[in-house]
């Protein structure tokens, strides 16, 4: 099982990052926990200054864009 975990405060390209990387998951066929972090404090220490941010078990991969789909296939672990 794999965590994901959208950073940002809510806005139009944190819900488009949250759809697409779901979409990506599940297309891929990921077992996953989603979780949307909100809190600024959490931001630092992951060490991102840009929202929105996908973090994958831990790891930032990719902050202050939205990334294209296949960009987010590449990103996410291949089973």
């Amino acid at each position: 099982m794999h965590k994901l975990q959208i950073l940002g405060t809510g806005c139009a390209k944190c819900e488009n990052l949250t759809k697409a990387a779901v979409a990506a998951a599940d297309e891929l066929g990921l077992e996953y926990e989603f979780e949307k972090v909100t809190d600024l404090l959490k931001f630092a220490d992951f060490g991102v200054m840009f929202t929105p941010a996908l973090v994958v078990d831990g790891k930032v991969v990719v902050s202050g864009k939205v990334p294209k789909h296949e960009e987010l296939l590449a990103m996410l672990p291949h089973e």
